[in-house]
């Protein structure tokens, strides 16, 4: 419940933040924006009117609205028509979502990195708090038939006779098992939250290269929280947002792809439920390490608005340009009608994707 509260909260935090982006564009080019509310109608109740502008909070807690003037197709014109602004302006409100989206991203980034993330470390410095994670598994090995899985904790590390190895590092383990070679080894580790502990024989020809050397069948890893100076934070958050949006664009373009030859692949498309799942994992790893899933979701709502779908800020866009090749306003029916033909294709979305979360959820 608490996991779900949280993800609530993300989502909030980041469709607000993207509308306030619409919103100061607006304010700047002089759009008059009548409400600014958080969450989605009905409205529980408003908050008062600052100059033109109404301030709600609404009774779907999924994100929030900036209704400007003059928005949607409709016919109202005057001072602070969003439709009658230079299609330039309407661009840029549209796009300043987008941005606001990236500068989001950016900052959970830096905050994440400020406040410390887990990390790959050589060696643990005195006084530095380090656990020894399971980053893969060798498939078929003794380890994989134990049911150690990839992202475990390992804990501690014995033999029969009590023998423990040095240290609780990767090389110290390595080492403790290779001098065990057929003779059975404890390993104390954490599942998902839980202690297990599994009695496993090291075999000969399990890794690749080292046929003849005894091995379990996992690669370890030693992590740490390192916090970083808020100058390192912001330059490490803005390469972070870069390869963020690289790695997001580069997974969208091979959806798009297998949708055009028949063959789209959703297995990777989480929605909502599916977000509960990995912000709840993300939460196990601290604060750090959910900001950064959010600002990766950030990242996600930036270039999703961009996919030229009407009723998205990208399906607006490729509207604004058509009109400005023609010279002329598209009609009011024909943006409504795409508009309604828009949210049609994102509910349809939402419940593929949706039912897909469950069905990951339920194996």
């Amino acid at each position: 419940m608490l996991t779900a509260f949280l993800v609530i909260g993300i989502l909030v935090l980041l469709i607000v933040a993207h509308e306030l982006g619409h919103f100061f564009a607006a304010k700047i080019f002089g759009v008059r924006v009548e409400e600014f509310g958080v969450g989605y109608p009905p409205r529980a109740f408003s908050f008062g009117k600052i100059g033109e502008t109404e301030y709600t909070l609404n009774w779907i807690p999924f994100g929030g609205f900036v209704r400007l003037f003059g928005d949607e197709g409709q016919a109202e014109h005057g001072r602070g028509s969003f439709i009658d602004a230079p299609r330039w302006k309407q661009a840029l409100v549209l796009v300043a979502g987008v941005t606001a989206n990236a500068v989001m991203a950016w900052l959970l980034f830096a905050v994440a990195l400020h406040m410390g993330v887990p990390k790959p470390v050589d060696v643990a410095l005195p006084g530095q708090q380090v656990k020894l994670i399971v980053s893969d598994i060798v498939a078929g090995s003794p380890a994989d038939a134990a049911g150690i899985k990839a992202g475990d904790e390992i804990t501690g590390v014995s033999d029969a006779r009590g023998a423990t190895a040095e240290s609780l590092t990767a090389a110290s383990v390595v080492d403790f098992v290779r001098a065990r070679g057929g003779k059975p080894i404890n390993i104390f580790y954490i599942h998902e939250g839980a202690t297990s502990t599994a009695t496993i024989t090291p075999a000969n020809a399990v890794l690749p290269n080292a046929a003849g050397q005894p091995a379990l069948g996992i690669a370890l890893v030693l992590i740490s929280t390192v916090p970083e100076p808020w100058g390192a934070a912001f330059v490490g958050a803005f390469h972070s947002t870069r390869n963020g949006f690289k790695m997001v664009a580069n997974d969208l373009w091979t959806l798009l792809q297998g949708a055009i030859q028949g063959t789209p692949n959703l297995a990777s498309v989480v929605g909502p439920v599916g977000i509960v799942s990995y912000v709840g994992d993300a939460s196990q790893n601290g604060l750090g390490a959910v900001l950064m899933f959010a600002a990766l979701i950030s990242i996600n709502l930036a270039i999703i608005n961009l996919i030229p779908i009407p009723a998205l800020d990208g399906g607006r866009l490729l509207v604004l340009g058509i009109e400005a090749l023609m010279r002329r306003s598209a009609p009011r029916l024909a943006i409504q009608a795409l508009n309604a033909i828009g949210v049609g294709i994102i509910i349809l979305l939402m419940v593929v994707v949706t039912y897909n979360d469950i069905g990951r959820l339920l194996i």
